[in-house]
């Protein structure tokens, strides 16, 4: 029987921390990616906000159309065929150095982290999040990892006890809202519903 292979996903309080500020200024959360390309050949839709200028310049306009429902000037950047990112050439990112925020910020950790799936379509990075293992400094990092979780599963019971799309239907998008809402969660399994709308209040804010 073959044992599923590990990855060091790092110390879980210090990673929390890393991808909240990456979340937070847009920076680039230190993924040790080591080749791995699956978010880039998954059938994923990258997100990329009129701000983006670098990252505009650098993809030809024809591969971009207007995201749904979101405000003017936000575009999409959708997949060939093969459900690879059309930037991705011979195995590797063209545009590294001038890639999408999307891109500079995700994190397959989030996974492991909150126990979401990554969804349909997306094996390939359910099979690299499968691999990593969080490392714990002490019994307070053990406590946010539980809270982390607790808020994922709490966020997807309760997804209709909250405005329409206040809660994403993306599970990348959801991961992320359940590690920024998990201070409500601390200690418990039941918070106070009014902390957790203040987190997704706080994460629709507008700039």
């Amino acid at each position: 029987m073959n044992e599923r292979a590990r990855r060091p996903a790092g110390e879980f309080s210090g990673w929390l921390s890393s991808l909240l500020d990456a979340v937070r200024d847009g920076t680039s959360p230190d993924v040790p990616c080591d080749g791995c390309i699956a978010c880039c050949s998954s059938s994923q839709f990258v997100h990329i906000g009129p701000d983006e200028a670098d990252a505009l310049a650098h993809i030809p306009a024809e591969l971009l159309f207007a995201a749904p429902g979101a405000p003017e000037g936000y575009v999409l950047m959708g997949y060939d065929e093969q459900g690879r990112c059309p930037m991705l050439v011979d195995g590797a990112c063209s545009i590294y150095e001038h890639r999408p925020r999307t891109c500079r910020t995700y994190d397959c950790r989030v996974f492991p982290a909150t126990g979401l799936d990554p969804g349909a379509g997306k094996e390939r990075i359910g099979a690299r999040a499968n691999e990593w293992e969080f490392g714990y400094a002490d019994k307070r990092a053990r406590v946010e990892h539980e809270a982390v979780r607790a808020a994922a599963a709490y966020l997807e019971r309760c997804r209709d006890d909250f405005p329409p799309g206040a809660v994403p239907g993306v599970p990348t998008q959801l991961a992320v809202l359940a590690c920024e809402a998990h201070d409500a969660f601390l200690g418990t399994d039941d918070p106070d519903p009014e902390a957790v709308r203040v987190a997704i209040r706080h994460r629709h804010a507008p700039d």
